[in-house]
């Protein structure tokens, strides 16, 4: 049977899947839901996003770009989410449970569903009844811009089913892209959720002015924090050095293309949370990130400082110097 990828959302990350699926030889069908009409009417005339990754070729044929998300899903078998967590719910809000039967969910958010508090697969599972089993995730480590530059890059897919696991990733192995696969599907989950967490802090260290040698500090220790986290929630054996998770948390608190870096860094640097927002004109997982694990973590009690000190300066309007002032001393 000749797979047929769902895919919903139109941001950067979605942008850059669409092009791995494109550039990938297998046969396989692809479709793409996003909400922004203009931005569809666009793709279908000059074959490029004007929003983003606009140099990225989109080879999607224009019958198969539509805002019916319904039509979309019902024509795949593997549906791809790919909208911000805070807006997932809204996005699926026409979608039932028989419309989701039978299908194989991916999540590539990373993020974690406001109000519900959960990580994307436990979210599918409990509201459309979606088998565990048939729950992939995908995780990086992985920038979008560097997608559309094509420079080499390792995907992680996993699922309880490596079966399941290995066909997807075949499916978006190109001459630039290689994959990986896992069983841990809440470890990669949660620690794709965490990494954004320390991408802010790392962030906000710079705009505060701290250099290289503390920022090595910081992420050595939010390494133990994801390992601590996720060993509580999900206690399997895992390599939490793994590219999957050190990897992962690494590039996103370096890289210049982070958003939750640049987010932090702006908020290091003097900026309102809703001032930083609307000069970034995007989505930071990181800020609703922090306050969803600072209520799961109450479940679970591990010692995080780290992300408590993110959590009291976003939400608790503490001093970002201050705070971060009080967290050197319990780093080691």
């Amino acid at each position: 049977m000749i797979p047929k990828i769902a895919m919903i959302g139109g941001g950067s990350w979605a942008t850059a899947i669409i092009k791995m699926l494109c550039d990938n030889i297998a046969e396989k069908e692809i479709y793409w839901w996003m909400r922004n009409e203009e931005a569809i009417s666009h793709i279908k005339a000059f074959k490029h996003n004007p929003n983003y990754l606009s140099s990225v070729e989109i080879k999607v044929p224009e019958s198969n770009i539509t805002s019916d998300i319904k039509s979309v899903i019902g024509l795949a078998n593997y549906i791809v989410l790919n909208v911000p967590a805070a807006f997932l719910k809204e996005s699926l809000a026409e979608i039932t449970e028989a419309d989701l039967k039978g299908k194989k969910i991916v999540s590539a958010i990373k993020g974690i569903v406001p109000d519900e508090n959960l990580i994307i697969g436990e979210f599918m599972h409990q509201k459309y009844n979606i088998p565990l089993s048939d729950i992939l995730v995908i995780s990086g480590p992985c920038h979008a811009e560097e997608v559309a530059l094509e420079k080499l890059s390792y995907l992680t897919i996993a699922s309880m089913d490596t079966n399941l696991a290995s066909n997807f990733a075949k499916l978006l192995n190109t001459r630039y892209i290689k994959t990986n696969v896992s069983d841990d599907i809440f470890g990669t989950e949660y620690a794709a959720v965490l990494k954004n967490i320390y991408a802010v802090a790392s962030g906000i260290c710079r705009g505060l002015g701290y250099g290289d040698n503390f920022q090595a500090v910081l992420i050595s220790n939010a390494i133990r924090e994801i390992k601590a986290f996720v060993d509580a929630v999900h206690p399997i054996e895992r390599d939490i050095i793994e590219s999957a998770y050190l990897g992962d948390l690494l590039v996103t608190a370096y890289s210049q293309f982070s958003r939750n870096r640049t987010f932090g860094n702006m908020i290091g640097k003097g900026y309102t949370v809703k001032s930083a927002q609307l000069e970034m004109n995007m989505i930071a997982e990181g800020y609703y990130a922090v306050s969803c694990m600072h209520h799961i973590n109450k479940k679970y009690k591990v010692e995080m400082p780290i992300s408590r000190a993110v959590y009291a300066i976003l939400y608790e309007k503490h001093s970002p110097l201050i705070e971060m002032k009080l967290l050197t001393e319990q780093l080691s």
